[in-house]
């Protein structure tokens, strides 16, 4: 599978290139986040929700599951950690085939649930500010997204 890899120097720099990514995304579109705690994976959907005009203060849902945003496009925001293990359906189709962007914190969780185009992101903590961004395109429209991050 073909990756794109970028490298943020500073919490300010993962923001923006997540906003960058926004802009390339198309309705009903899933981007996954995996990466430890305090990878950047909310800032990383902060940036996103910034992306698409969201006004509301983004933080995590870890306990309610499923945050809704409304921007240009509707942003959902999942923390699906508090699944794992469970064979629980919180109706993710509706989310994953709406008219929104759909982000899913540790996705791995939900696996048999997600599409199969998607875009798979790994956060890898490098130093305290510098994050090792990994993009990994699932089907073609993904593949142009990161084709056009890059430039």
């Amino acid at each position: 599978m073909k990756s794109y890899e970028f490298i943020a120097h500073t919490e300010l720099e993962t923001k923006h290139l997540a906003e960058k990514l926004a802009t390339l995304l198309h309705p009903g579109a899933v981007v996954t986040l995996e990466g430890d705690l305090g990878a950047g994976k909310t800032t990383f959907t902060k940036g996103i929700g910034t992306g698409l005009g969201v006004r509301r203060t983004i933080n995590s849902p870890t306990f309610t599951i499923v945050k809704e945003y409304m921007g240009e496009l509707p942003l959902y925001h999942m923390d699906v950690y508090r699944l794992e293990e469970s064979e629980e359906d919180i109706g993710f189709d509706e989310y994953f085939n709406g008219p929104g962007i759909s982000i899913v914190e540790w996705a791995s969780f939900i696996a048999d649930f997600l599409p199969d185009e998607r875009l798979d992101i790994q956060l890898e903590i490098i130093d305290e500010h510098t994050r090792k961004i990994k993009l990994y395109p699932r089907g073609m429209k993904f593949e142009r997204v990161c084709e056009e991050l890059g430039r």
